[in-house]
């Protein structure tokens, strides 16, 4: 399984006045580190490093790019892929997405939302916990 770093989708007045917000893009950082250890944790699947297509994918907005998303997986021998974002609505209103496909047929086999209120690191933490432990880990489960 390849879980590619998480993306911001910043549509708040915030983003469009300051620009990128340090804080956010460390908080970033640590999305796909988390849902790594999260799902390596399951059992029944293992997390391939995803370094070698690292900066390709970045290059790219993954949930809006076809199936680069899956063509990046296979490259470094995943069968899954796995994309994410955050989106910022306000400095309040954030929204964390992750979506799993089959890397060969495109078959989605999770997917999920957590919407959080507060842009701090806890916020950030406490969103994707929820939504690993309440809507994609039993997901996992069942398409193992």
């Amino acid at each position: 399984m390849a879980v590619f770093d998480f993306e911001l989708i910043d549509s708040s007045l915030d983003g469009q006045m300051l620009g990128e917000n340090a804080g956010e893009q460390a908080r970033l950082e640590t999305m796909a580190p988390q849902l790594r250890e999260a799902i390596a944790g399951l059992g029944g699947y293992e997390v391939v490093e995803t370094e070698a297509v690292r900066e390709k994918a970045r290059s790219h907005h993954l949930e809006s790019c076809g199936n680069c998303a899956l063509s990046f997986a296979k490259e470094v021998g995943a069968e899954i892929a796995v994309i994410g974002s955050v989106q910022k609505v306000s400095n309040l209103i954030l929204n964390i997405n992750a979506y799993a496909f089959d890397a060969e047929t495109g078959r989605p086999i999770a997917r999920g939302s957590a919407d959080i209120r507060s842009n701090t690191e806890e916020s950030w933490r406490r969103g994707i916990d929820y939504l690993w432990d309440n809507v994609l880990k039993k997901q996992f489960e069942d398409a193992r």
